[in-house]
């Protein structure tokens, strides 16, 4: 196990080194009355990184993600964009109870692997050599660690770990309602990336991949608040990395497989998805999975959320659930390589079948919550946690995010 160094550390090394089943089901309605839109959150001066990059504020991404503009600024936070998400989180009240990277550290005060892979056995789970992989004294994935261990062998994605130090870690999921066979690991070879001139490789989630773990602990339940957010590719090698299956989630679900109603969910998904709601053009979108409907705001189609660029490389999804009794709920989009935050919806829950919400308190990769597993998404990092975060907070975190992605 490699020696970590704080987060200041961290940096300044690095600087001076320098698919399907298909999205079906059944429309449950939307609800009456809409939230209101921000139109796209314009940060004041943008967070300045350590080593002199500024994330400058009031650059705009043209057709963005909201209606009125895209996603502008860099965020007001005067937090430095080399803090790390989970740091900035637990700053903040809330700290991670889930963190899930193949590609860096989330947390500074996290000291173990970011995941393993499986050398020379089956997709399924089952034989080979298992091998864990770390995060180099630089804070990123040794990607070449990797290779070494899967060399010309097939080579999965067996575990990934939490780095919250709450042991939620990722396994492939097993059995549920919709596919009533466990899921398979992602092929660890298939998603090789340069990020911040690092050699890290993403979890490929193609058509019948997907991670679970439905014993987490201290996860959001009922109608108690969190926060979840995930980056995701938009385009792989110049193609689409989503589609329009069912589903391509991260965040909180049911902990028996199946779908137990709406409110028992609150995941990001992130897709061209249709069967059950939609947002504003012909998608992808980032949408809030609350079960029995993908949501983009809360009646559909709800325009303000509007497409993702498919000039973005890499997305920044945010979901969040508001404290028990307040009926709120918000949707934040960013490019992960430039710019801030924009909060395409902010409002009331979609009926009154989401109020109150019943969490259960699972976390889900690739799937949806009763392992509906036809979505396709790359994805490179995750975290949770069981707090409503403050704009300050996600503005830090998109900082961060494009500091380390826009590189």
């Amino acid at each position: 196990m490699k020696t970590k160094y704080s987060l200041n550390e961290i940096f300044m090394i690095a600087l001076f080194g320098i698919g399907c089943w298909g999205c079906s089901g059944t429309s449950n309605g939307g609800g009456s009355g809409g939230g209101s839109s921000s139109g796209g959150a314009t940060g004041g001066g943008g967070a300045t990184a350590a080593g002199g990059q500024t994330n400058s504020g009031g650059s705009t991404d043209s057709g963005g993600a909201t209606g009125a503009g895209g996603a502008a600024g860099a965020g007001g936070s005067t937090v430095p964009a080399t803090k790390l998400p989970c740091d900035v989180l637990a700053d903040d009240g809330g700290p991670c109870v889930a963190a899930h990277s193949t590609v860096r550290l989330l947390s500074s005060t996290y000291s173990g692997p970011l995941y393993q892979v499986r050398v020379g056995g089956s997709s399924s789970g089952t034989g080979g050599a298992t091998t864990d992989i770390e995060a180099g004294a630089d804070g990123f994935a040794d990607g070449a660690a990797q290779t070494t261990a899967c060399g010309s062998s097939a080579c999965t994605i067996s575990i990934i770990y939490d780095q919250s130090g709450k042991g939620n870690h990722l396994t492939h999921a097993p059995a549920g309602g919709n596919k009533v066979s466990p899921d398979l690991e992602a092929n660890a070879k298939a998603l090789p990336v340069t990020i911040s001139g690092h050699s890290v490789f993403g979890v490929h989630n193609v058509v019948g991949v997907g991670y679970r773990n439905n014993a987490a602990t201290g996860t959001a339940t009922g109608d108690n608040a969190q926060t979840a957010y995930m980056v995701a590719a938009v385009t792989t090698n110049g193609a689409a990395a989503y589609n329009g299956g069912c589903c391509f989630d991260y965040g909180n679900a049911e902990t028996n497989s199946r779908d137990n109603g709406e409110g028992t969910m609150e995941a990001v998904y992130f897709g061209t998805c249709t069967t059950w709601n939609e947002g504003g053009g012909a998608g992808p979108w980032v949408m809030g999975d609350l079960e029995n409907g993908l949501w983009a705001g809360n009646y559909t189609p709800y325009g303000p959320n509007g497409s993702v660029p498919t000039t973005w490389k890499f997305v920044m999804g945010m979901v969040k659930g508001d404290a028990a009794g307040k009926n709120h709920w918000t949707i934040k989009v960013g490019n992960a390589q430039a710019g801030g935050l924009a909060m395409p919806f902010d409002g009331p829950r979609p009926s009154s079948r989401y109020n109150p919400m019943r969490l259960e308190g699972a976390i889900i990769l690739g799937t949806g919550g009763d392992n509906s597993n036809g979505g396709k998404g790359d994805f490179f990092e995750g975290v949770m946690t069981a707090n409503y975060s403050s704009n300050s907070a996600d503005d830090a975190i998109q900082a961060n995010i494009v500091y380390v992605y826009g590189q």
